[in-house]
């Protein structure tokens, strides 16, 4: 297993600080020769920050450097990345138009195990497994605090891997080139386990920013909020409930320090008042450094100079934008104003936008604004968390705010809610088809400028506190029913969007599913939510354009709730036994 994973150059830690004091090369995804004789240059904090830096960055030398995964380009391989495919492009949430290898099997829940993104998520994983392997290995005494932190990490890993494969390959070492398979029910043990014993040791909980020691890495909320995520699955992973957990654990995130960020931003230029709603701060390029760093639990850092990335926060920016949305009206660097059509990074890909499933949780009645940018639509639904791009853009002239109205010259794309056939031959490669999201930009409250003009400073927040109140609202209904406690963890959250409260007689299970996506769309967990709900595979009825490869959507297999080993393990490994249905 471990002939995976390239080998590690010092140097790195100058990349990545974790708060000490679009396109696949080569669809044979194959391993790579680690090279020993490098680790064994290395100190602790190196290869300790290595463990971080693996999940962030593709590998040694940031976005342009070299990979961690072989015949995968590092962008395209990235951690986020491939967690945000395999877990939005299958579902009722997003679809995308482009044609590398593998997107339009995610598409259309078609995948198999030559899938070669799903590979690159897998080699990914086990590559944050080795690492972690290697330091335990040989550092596990060094530092109590770390030693626990790299547990954790490498039990992030595991969960992700008995989520999407199930049974998997299973090595607590660094060397064996042929592990055995562990089924989900140990993996879920395994991962329950380790997390419980290192709570003592990781950090007690602190809300921190960019700056301040400990930032990006994981303390004990982090801890407590991967357990409340495992026993809220542990029906689908185990066979047995545990909604008494689930709800216990997210309700110490929910005591702690790690609170939603309810405060809004308001800034002026050129005497143009902006403000930005708490939940948007959250996908800002400076959510590290304003009261939506109070949220992240666990942050995956990006900076635009020294931690960059095609396959973390630029991906969900950039891939939902094209060249024709604009999200704010304003530039900075210009004397006569123009409405700047950018998210902030200068990378517009136009891939992935919303399926009509997911709009329709904010307008059921296909009623939402044609207009731009997304904080119209968030009006028009009521709902601060509905960011999307729909109807219709507009080119306009250079011109005073004031006299923008008068000075509409043409209309630049019409966007429709369906992915539908109309007159294109290929409508799923259309980005007008479907509206686009205009969640993730790389702008700041201050209204000033990125450090860079590709890469982001906004960090990937993997795990977030808001997580907590959703767990212990469907833990407490599915226990108790629509109970005040219940009612008032989902408020909490709706309150905060300036979304209509809900009472006992409107909160329900399909309420509390649509909820999910309401609140955490676009951040690679759609899935996950849908399995646990019985709506993804299986013959459900429940149905989303182009499921199954269908307009209008069909049932596919159960055994698609799990993706298939890779084949290259398959063949190297002949202690696996490969996924029923593949």
């Amino acid at each position: 297993m471990n002939k995976f994973f390239k080998y590690i150059v010092p140097a790195l830690t100058l990349l990545f600080g974790v708060g000490f004091s679009s396109c696949v090369n080569d669809l044979d995804v194959t391993p790579k020769d680690p090279s020993l004789k490098s680790l064994d240059e290395i100190t602790a904090e190196q290869l300790f920050t290595k463990c971080y830096a693996v999940i962030g960055v593709a590998g040694n030398g940031g976005a342009n450097g070299d990979s961690d995964v072989d015949g995968i380009d590092g962008g395209t391989s990235g951690y986020v990345r491939q967690m945000w495919n395999a877990n939005e492009l299958t579902t009722d949430e997003a679809i995308c138009g482009w044609g590398d290898d593998g997107i339009p099997q995610f598409d259309y829940n078609t995948y198999d195990e030559s899938h070669p993104m799903l590979q690159g998520f897998y080699y990914r994983l086990y590559t944050s497994v080795y690492y972690c392997n290697e330091y335990l290995d040989r550092y596990s005494e060094n530092d109590a605090t770390m030693t626990a932190e790299v547990r954790f990490l490498r039990a992030l890993s595991y969960y992700f891997l008995m989520d999407c494969w199930g049974n998997v390959p299973f090595i607590t070492e660094p060397k064996n080139e042929n592990p055995p398979q562990a089924s989900r029910a140990e993996v879920f043990n395994f991962v329950e386990t380790e997390l419980k014993e290192i709570l003592p040791d990781l950090r007690v909980p602190t809300a921190l920013k960019k700056g301040q020691d400990g930032w990006g890495r994981v303390d004990q909320d982090a801890a407590n909020l991967l357990l409340a995520r495992l026993y809220l699955n542990a029906q689908v992973y185990t066979g047995t409930a545990h909604w008494q957990e689930a709800k216990e654990y997210a309700q110490k995130v929910m005591e702690g320090p790690h609170k939603l960020n309810t405060t809004e931003v308001a800034a002026e230029a050129n005497g143009i008042y902006y403000a930005w709603t708490p939940y948007q701060m959250l996908f800002m390029g400076d959510n590290s450094t304003t009261s939506a760093a109070t949220e992240a639990v666990f942050p995956i850092l990006q900076d635009g100079i020294r931690t960059t990335s095609w396959g973390t926060t630029l991906f969900v920016m950039a891939s939902t934008f094209d060249g024709n949305m604009y999200e704010y009206p304003f530039d900075e660097t210009l004397t006569v104003w123009t409405r700047r059509k950018t998210n902030g990074t200068g990378q517009t890909w136009g891939g992935n936008r919303a399926r009509p499933q997911l709009v329709r949780k904010f307008f059921p009645l296909d009623d939402a604004p044609e207009y731009s940018p997304g904080y119209y639509t968030a009006m028009s639904a009521g709902d601060d968390r509905a960011l999307f791009n729909t109807g219709v853009n507009f080119t306009y002239q250079d011109t005073t705010w004031e006299d923008d109205a008068k000075t509409i010259i043409k209309k630049i794309e019409e966007k429709t809610v369906d992915i539908n056939r109309g007159l294109d031959c290929d409508p799923v490669a259309t980005f007008a088809k479907g509206y686009a999201v205009a969640k993730f930009n790389n702008f700041k409250t201050d209204l000033s400028s990125g450090k860079d003009a590709t890469f982001p400073d906004g960090d990937f927040f993997l795990m977030r506190s808001a997580e907590a109140y959703l767990t212990f609202a469907e833990a407490e209904f599915r226990m108790n029913g629509a109970t005040q406690a219940a009612i008032d963890a989902i408020n909490a959250l709706r309150d905060r969007a300036h979304a209509s409260q809900v009472n006992a007689s409107t909160l329900n299970l399909n309420f509390i599913l649509d909820e999910w996506s309401r609140e955490f769309y676009f951040e690679g967990r759609r899935r996950i939510d849908l399995i646990r709900f019985d709506k993804f595979g299986g013959n459900n009825g429940y149905n989303w354009q182009w499921k199954g490869g269908k307009f209008e959507g069909k049932d596919f297999p159960a055994t698609r709730n799990v993706f298939a080993i890779p084949e290259n393990d398959m063949t190297v490994n002949r202690n696996l036994v490969q996924n029923p249905g593949y």
